[in-house]
């Protein structure tokens, strides 16, 4: 359904033209998190589900991979602009 967006999440990984925004690494920090983890599930996960902003309209996506660890993770990131890939937030899925 995604494939595309997803598509261009990985280009955006593999020549490094992305952005963590402060509260990310915050929060990828507090869950001992790498930003090699980060781009292992972005380069390995698919997306969940597609949020809209409801001031800009601007979507959003969660995508659900693997860390190193085998660990299961969440990243929230939309492309920006500029064309940038901005990671909104990090977490470890619970449950």
């Amino acid at each position: 359904m995604f494939e595309s967006i997803l598509k261009e999440i990985r280009e955006k990984i593999r020549i490094r033209k992305y952005v963590m925004t402060l509260h990310a690494e915050e929060e990828m920090n507090d869950d001992g998190l790498t930003v090699f983890d980060v781009e292992h599930c972005l380069l390995t996960g698919e997306i969940t589900e597609r949020q809209k902003d409801k001031n800009t309209g601007e979507s959003k996506y969660l995508v659900s991979g693997d860390t190193f660890s085998k660990n299961k993770a969440v990243v929230v990131c939309k492309i920006s602009l500029t064309g940038s890939l901005v990671m909104i937030t990090v977490y470890l899925e619970r449950g």
